[in-house]
């Protein structure tokens, strides 16, 4: 079976001598991308240590460094709540590394809970190379653009994407706007490529989740919204109105008149961490920012270090939980608790390392819900939970399974990640573990099979335990 083979490749891997028992020694770099190019040619990737035969911590290799072919985007977005209308222009240069006769975005915009409330997305006339192409959608969340084009591996192409978000009503999504305050994630046309795969156009879903894939990518963005509101967003802002981030997956935007407060963390190099309250919420910053700056620098030891030079946390009216963006929360009024521990570790756990969200959910709520659990000392209680038969056995369900399944989401992908973690042995060493797993996909688009790959270089039953509980390689 699968696991047999996955076995066989991990005892291939080479051991890397790199590093201590403790965190990674280097972290991504928000770098430009000249530099990230030159020192990727000269440092070997990171491999896997070798399967374990007793339970152990090996050494944490060398955090894994970008493709320096990554994506550009260049977003431009502006914010018109008198029209309750976003434009904006997605531009973006893209290298594949596979041929492909087409290109593909996905507006995730029109997906079900968007558009339930009142919201979609439209594109206008699409420029490959500086020239029209024709562009249709394939279901309303897929943007196929030159159907039947030729584009070879390897080679750069630069496309434009013009766009007119309509803004949904006050809902609790990504995509809200309540007053004053708008929640921008998922918001703007994405290219769905999977290096080595292709084109990913799982169906959304009508969940409180996310069925979304993005490669690491560079992102300059200028936003513009009305007088008097204020911006947080992921990366830095580096003059009024325009924001850098340098190696995200994605990047979101929280609008709105906020009470901002400032602190760093050191994770363990120093984040400028920013938390914000939209006026007329009834929270405060204070309720948020301890907990994130030592969130942060607990998750920074365990599993290396925090990627970014900034994080930002925009608390927005009705909002039930929170939502992650690489270097960007959004979570609602109340949501101090665990939220606020296990949004911080989806930096590590689909920022840094990501996955295909709509193929494999659990394998970045199973493992932020650990992190959560492991801050908040709760692990034995996610090992007592009871799991109903819709979830037993059946983490590595993709969304389409759970979307039939909303109320077994919850205890099959996240609680049913963490017994699945436990049952491996000691805490320690599964940090251990998931630190080497941050250390060589970082960056990267991981699957099943890499996770147990990294678990077996300190568990030597890893895929055996992990196939109990239904992880699929």
């Amino acid at each position: 079976m699968a696991v047999a083979t996955l076995v066989a490749m991990a005892v291939l891997a080479a051991a890397c001598s790199q590093g201590g028992g403790g965190a990674a020694l280097a972290p991504a770099p928000g770098a430009s991308p000249g530099r990230a190019s030159a020192t990727t040619t000269t440092v070997p990737p990171p491999t896997v240590p070798p399967p374990a035969t007793a339970p152990t911590c090996p050494a944490t290799p060398r955090r894994a460094l970008p493709d320096p072919q990554r994506p550009r985007y260049r977003l431009a977005v502006d914010v018109d709540l008198a029209a309750n209308t976003v434009t904006g222009t997605t531009e973006v240069r893209f290298v594949p590394d596979l041929d492909t006769d087409r290109l593909v975005f996905r507006l995730w915009a029109n997906g079900p809970r968007p558009t339930q409330a009142g919201g979609a997305i439209e594109t206008g006339p699409v420029t490959v190379g500086g020239l029209p192409v024709g562009s249709a959608l394939d279901g309303a969340t897929v943007l196929v653009v030159d159907r039947g084009g030729r584009y070879s591996a390897g080679r750069a192409v630069d496309i434009v994407v013009p766009w007119t978000l309509g803004l949904p009503r006050s809902s609790s999504d990504r995509l809200s706007r309540d007053g004053d305050a708008v929640r921008l994630g998922s918001f703007y046309p994405v290219l769905a490529w999977e290096p080595g795969l292709g084109w990913a156009t799982e169906p959304p879903t009508g969940s409180f989740a996310e069925a979304s894939v993005a490669m690491v990518a560079d992102f300059e963005m200028t936003v513009t919204v009305p007088e008097g509101l204020s911006v947080l967003a992921s990366g830095v802002e580096d003059g009024p109105g325009r924001w850098s981030a340098p190696v995200h997956r994605d990047v979101a935007i929280s609008v709105g008149r906020f009470t901002t407060a400032q602190a760093t963390a050191m994770a363990p190099q120093p984040v400028e961490v920013t938390v914000g309250v939209h006026e007329g919420v009834a929270d405060t910053t204070a309720n948020y920012m301890p907990k994130v700056v030592a969130a942060l620098e607990l998750f920074g030891e365990l599993y290396g270090p925090y990627p970014w030079p900034t994080f930002t946390l925009a608390i927005t009216p009705n909002l039930g939980g929170g939502i992650e963006y690489p270097s960007h929360v959004m979570q609602g009024p109340g949501t101090s608790g665990s939220t606020t521990s296990h949004e911080v570790a989806h930096m590590w756990f689909y920022g840094l390392v990501g996955n295909n969200q709509g193929r494999d959910p659990w394998l970045d709520e199973g493992l932020a819900s650990w992190g959560e659990a492991r801050y908040e000392g709760t692990v034995a209680d996610f090992a007592a939970a009871t799991m109903p038969p819709a979830a037993a056995g059946r983490m590595g369900e993709p969304m389409s399974y759970w979307s039939a399944a909303p109320s077994a989401y919850y205890r099959g992908a996240y609680v049913q990640g963490v017994q699945a973690l436990n049952a491996l042995g000691p805490a320690e060493l599964v940090d251990c573990a998931l630190r080497t797993y941050v250390a060589v996909f970082a960056h990267r688009i991981a699957r099943p099979a890499d996770l147990i790959a990294a678990l077996h270089s300190s568990f030597p039953d890893a895929p055996e335990v992990l196939e109990r509980f239904g992880a699929r390689p």
